[in-house]
C-alpha cells in the first residue's frame, strides 16, 4: 500500500481517489470465492485463483516468493518463507531506515534474514527491481492494483490479486488467497486458527469492550469540516467488531455502499456519530482537545466524554491498523488495552 511518510491521513485521501478509479474495472469479481477458487494440495497443481484483475494458473509449487503492497510479506514470513523481495514499509517506520516495520524485521530476522530485498515502490511499483528478484509467484491479494500493473506484473510472474475490491482484503483472506498461492494452504488455514486464538486471548483480559458501541474515525485537525468513517468492510473497522464491540447504527445508516471502506460526512452531519460510544482516530496528544473544542465535534457524546483512542501517526501501532499476521500478535495488548481504558470510562 502507498502509505505517504508524512500522515497516514494524507495517505488515506489519495487511497479514497484510487479506489474510486479502481472502482471502475470492467472486471467483476466472483461472487463467492470459495466457489470460484481451486484449492489444491501440494500434488494438486495446477492451481487456478480467480480474483478481481483476472485469473492466475500456477503450475507448481513456487520456490520464489515476491510481495508487493501492503502486508502480504508477514503472510509468507509468518509461514516460514522470507520473499526473495517485497515493498518497503513507508509508514510507521519513521524511527528507522530499515523498510520493515518492527514485526517484519524480527521474523525475518528469526529466519536467518537481517537484510532482504526490498522494493522501493512508493511512487510506483519497481518493475525492474521485482523482475530482477527472478519470483515465481507474486503476492498481492492486499493490494490496490490496477489492471495495467497487474498486466505487467504478470509478464514477470503468477500474480495473486485482490478478490473484490482494491484495499479492502481483509486479514483472513489475505492469508487464505497469499497462502494457496504459495501452495500452503492448509499451513494457512491454521495460521488463521492461531491468529484468532491470540486475539481471543488479549480480549478475554478486557471484559468491558464487549458490546461497546465504536467507530473508526479519520480527523483532519487542520479541517473539521468533514471527517472520514471507516466501515466495516475496511480492516479497521472489522477489527473493531472483532473485539466484540458493533459499529453504531446511526453510522451504519449511513454506508450506501456495503463494498465501500469508507464514508465521508460534513461536520453538519456529526450527529451520526451521536450512538458512538468510543472512537479510534489516528492523531498526537492535541487531537483530544482540539475535538472537544469545536464547536460542532465537541458535542459529540464521546468526543465530549473523552472516550477517543488517539492512536498516535506513523506510528507501528498506527501502522498495524491494517492488520497481518504478524502486527496482530505484536500489537494486539496495547491496542486492546488502550481500548479497553475508554470502554471504562463509557457511562
Amino acid at each position: 500500500m502507498k502509505k505517504s511518510t508524512k500522515s497516514w491521513l494524507l495517505f488515506m485521501m489519495a487511497a479514497l481517489f484510487a479506489l474510486v478509479l479502481g472502482a471502475c474495472s470492467s472486471n467483476e469479481a466472483p461472487k463467492s470465492a470459495d466457489d470460484a477458487n481451486k484449492t489444491a494440495s501440494d500434488s494438486q497443481y495446477p492451481i487456478k485463483i480467480k480474483h478481481a484483475l483476472g485469473t492466475t494458473t500456477i503450475d507448481k509449487k513456487p520456490q520464489r516468493i515476491a510481495t508487493i503492497a501492503w502486508g502480504n510479506q508477514d503472510v509468507a514470513l509468518a509461514l516460514g518463507t522470507v520473499p526473495v523481495g517485497f515493498s518497503a514499509a513507508n509508514y510507521g517506520i519513521k524511527d528507522n531506515d530499515t523498510g520493515m516495520l518492527p514485526w517484519t524485521q524480527q521474523k525475518a530476522a528469526e529466519l536467518g534474514e537481517n537484510k532482504p530485498t526490498i522494493y522501493q515502490d512508493t511512487d510506483g511499483l519497481d518493475f525492474e527491481a521485482i523482475a530482477d528478484s527472478q519470483p515465481d509467484v507474486i503476492l498481492a491479494a492486499y493490494s490496490g492494483l490496477t489492471q495495467e500493473d497487474y498486466d505487467k506484473l504478470s509478464e514477470i510472474a503468477p500474480v495473486v490479486a485482490y478478490q473484490a475490491q482494491p484495499w479492502v482484503t481483509s486479514w483472513r483472506d489475505m492469508i487464505k488467497y497469499d497462502a494457496l498461492a504459495m501452495g500452503m494452504e492448509k499451513e494457512g488455514a491454521q495460521l488463521i486458527k492461531d491468529t484468532e486464538k491470540t486475539i481471543q486471548d488479549a480480549v478475554a483480559k478486557y471484559p468491558a469492550i464487549q458490546g461497546k458501541q465504536a467507530a473508526f474515525v479519520a480527523f483532519d485537525a487542520k479541517d473539521f469540516s468533514k471527517f472520514y468513517v471507516y466501515t466495516t468492510a475496511d480492516p479497521r473497522g472489522e477489527m473493531l467488531e472483532e473485539l466484540g464491540m458493533t459499529y453504531p447504527a446511526s453510522i451504519q445508516k449511513q454506508v450506501k455502499d456495503d463494498a465501500s471502506f469508507y464514508i465521508e460526512l460534513s461536520a453538519e452531519n456529526a450527529d451520526a456519530l451521536n450512538d458512538a460510544e468510543i472512537f479510534v482516530t489516528y492523531g498526537d496528544d492535541t487531537t483530544l482537545k482540539a475535538l472537544q473544542k469545536d464547536p460542532i465535534l465537541g458535542k459529540v457524546p464521546a468526543i465530549k466524554a473523552g472516550n477517543v483512542v488517539v492512536v498516535e501517526d506513523n506510528t507501528p501501532l498506527a501502522a498495524a491498523g491494517t492488520p497481518t499476521p504478524l502486527s496482530i500478535p505484536y500489537t494486539i495488548d496495547d491496542y486492546v488495552s488502550k481500548i479497553a481504558e475508554a470502554a471504562e470510562n463509557v457511562q
